[in-house]
């Protein structure tokens, strides 16, 4: 009849540690599951989305680093490279299998998958082209090889828990958490939920119980008043069970029944589909209880080896933009108080003022550091906004905000490294990389950065990616400038002979440093960047460039004349 609750579902109970499911013979609802949990956190694959493997997907796949390669001037035939590929998705798995088995499994990065699997058994140059661009490749694998479609019950379930005040959480072992977030928000679901966590992103993964007790701490709970939801015993189930849960149930989906080993522990439940959990849900009993406690003159003598170019100052000049700054203040208080942490769009602001306060101090401290370090997302986010962000909220909300800025750090970084200034490709840039295409001289782009996918993001929007090779960003290599590290990893990258590559920057003191102590045979700084002219042209002797250009594209004649 409309208007009244569905029916409490038949719960299919596992018993014993054969993973042959049963009916119970009078159907009951587990004493775990008929207490409301404050949070309900969710596998992504096999729980929110069904996944079915595209094995037809390879060749696209292989086209896809095939053409990133040739930019960078690496032609490997589509049969080897197919064969690596697949190769290592295959030894990925394997390790992905053996992690399971650890009690405390950390989560791979980007650049080691990409350098210890896919692009494993290729040449150097190819691996080192690979590893810089592991980021994007990773979110293009993921959807390119499966289709991701919605299970049934899922938005019904997200209904019943935001009727009933329940808080929505992800938490998923993957390999491109920016991808399972672009399938979210293309699906409409992203809003639904509070906090996600992924393994790639916070560093750790199922069945290692951090993910989830991260995950209840950000939305204001603890695993002991949430349920969990996964399709797999050896990850799933452990997890839960070692992080604590209320309750872990799971909705059948490829490896439900083919765990890699045996598995002693059990769910509370095992639905084929989540359409059950809706029910449940809306069955279960509130309790009343307390509140948590929340515990980096020499002219080559031919045409260059390579052309390394920084990005800010040199292939684009950015200015504040105030509008900018506020949408993604706006955004930052919106998701915030999705969470359950609201501040106003003012405040987010300030939040955002002290950070960069207190990162430029960071800086300053470690200006005379041996090894040069980029700050990472999330020490960003919770060390540095972290204090702005609790000063806020009262004392009781202060672990689940910095739990949630931990888990959310990645996302942010790429919002907030968008809104500091409109960037403007310099003049003379397109004409100079069309040069070096047409003349056979690869390009790197080596540049300071908070966020290389911004970077990214910025060079494919102006169109200009597919003429770059190779990627070197601070914050995805872990060194910054004047670290000679970043332009020595884009020369590995290339296959070029630093005594003949030319590096082209704005600051004397990171970029003539950097290029200099990794052997680079000719540097060039632009006006109009970062530096004054005075900073340019009264630099010390060591620092002192062979060319000072005003416009970029004095750079064609200088290094790329006709007939070279």
């Amino acid at each position: 009849m409309a208007g009244q609750p569905p029916p409490v579902p038949t719960v299919v109970a596992v018993t014993g540690s054969t993973r042959a499911p049963q009916l119970d013979p009078a159907p009951s609802v587990p004493a775990p599951l008929r207490t409301l949990p404050e949070a309900l956190l969710l596998d992504f694959g096999g729980v929110v989305f069904a996944t079915r493997k595209r094995p037809e997907a390879w060749a696209e796949v292989v086209d896809q680093v095939g053409e990133l390669l040739a930019r960078a001037g690496h032609h490997i035939p589509a049969h080897v490279l197919e064969q690596a590929l697949r190769g290592g998705d295959k030894a990925l798995k394997d390790w992905k299998n053996a992690s399971s088995r650890r009690r405390t499994p950390r989560e791979l990065t980007h650049r080691e998958i990409w350098s210890d699997f896919y692009a494993a058994p290729l040449p150097e140059p190819a691996r080192e082209v690979l590893i810089g661009s592991a980021g994007v490749l990773q979110a293009q694998l993921t959807a390119t090889l499966a289709t991701h479609t919605v299970r049934p019950g899922i938005r019904e379930l997200l209904a019943v828990a935001q009727q009933r005040g329940v808080r929505l959480g992800i938490v998923s072992n993957a390999h491109s958490g920016r991808a399972h977030r672009a399938l979210l928000a293309a699906h409409g679901l992203d809003e639904s939920f509070g906090v996600q966590v992924y393994s790639d992103e916070v560093g750790i993964r199922k069945p290692h119980p951090g993910m989830i007790e991260l995950a209840a701490t950000a939305l204001g709970t603890c695993a002991a008043r949430s349920w969990y939801v996964g399709d797999t015993f050896d990850r799933d189930v452990v997890a839960g069970r070692r992080a604590g849960v209320g309750a872990v149930m799971l909705t059948r989906h490829h490896h439900t029944d083919n765990p890699p080993f045996p598995v002693a522990e059990d769910a509370d439940a095992v639905f084929d589909t989540p359409e059950g959990l809706a029910a449940l849900l809306q069955h279960a009993q509130p309790e009343t209880r307390s509140a948590p406690t929340p515990s980096a003159v020499r002219i080559a003598p031919t045409r260059p080896s390579a052309l390394l170019l920084d990005h800010g100052g040199v292939i684009a000049v950015s200015v504040p933009d105030a509008a900018l700054r506020r949408a993604f203040a706006s955004q930052l208080s919106q998701q915030l108080a999705r969470a359950g942490y609201p501040i106003t769009v003012e405040q987010a602001a300030e939040v955002v003022v002290a950070a960069q306060a207190r990162h430029k101090q960071w800086k300053a401290d470690h200006s005379d550091d041996a090894v040069m370090s980029e700050i990472d997302a999330t020490t960003f986010w919770v060390e540095l906004a972290g204090p702005a962000v609790t000063s806020l909220l009262p004392t009781s909300r202060h672990a689940g905000a910095l739990a949630w800025l931990r888990a959310e750090a990645h996302q942010l970084m790429v919002g907030y490294a968008r809104a500091k200034s409109r960037p403007t490709v310099r003049p003379g840039v397109p004409e100079l990389l069309h040069k070096a295409r047409a003349l056979g001289v690869p390009v790197a782009v080596v540049s300071n950065t908070v966020n290389g996918r911004a970077v990214r993001e910025e060079l494919d929007e102006a169109g200009l990616v597919h003429l770059i090779g190779v990627h070197v960003y601070s914050d995805e290599l872990g060194r910054r400038k004047p670290d000679p590290l970043m332009p020595a990893t884009a020369l590995r990258a290339l296959a070029a002979d630093p005594a003949h590559a030319w590096f082209v920057g704005d600051k004397p003191h990171r970029d003539v440093a950097a290029a200099r102590a990794a052997g680079v045979g000719t540097v060039v700084l632009v006006r109009g960047g970062s530096s004054t002219d005075a900073e340019l042209d009264d630099a010390p002797a060591h620092l002192r460039p062979d060319h000072v250009i005003s416009e970029m594209g004095d750079l064609i004649a200088l290094a790329l004349p006709e007939g070279s």
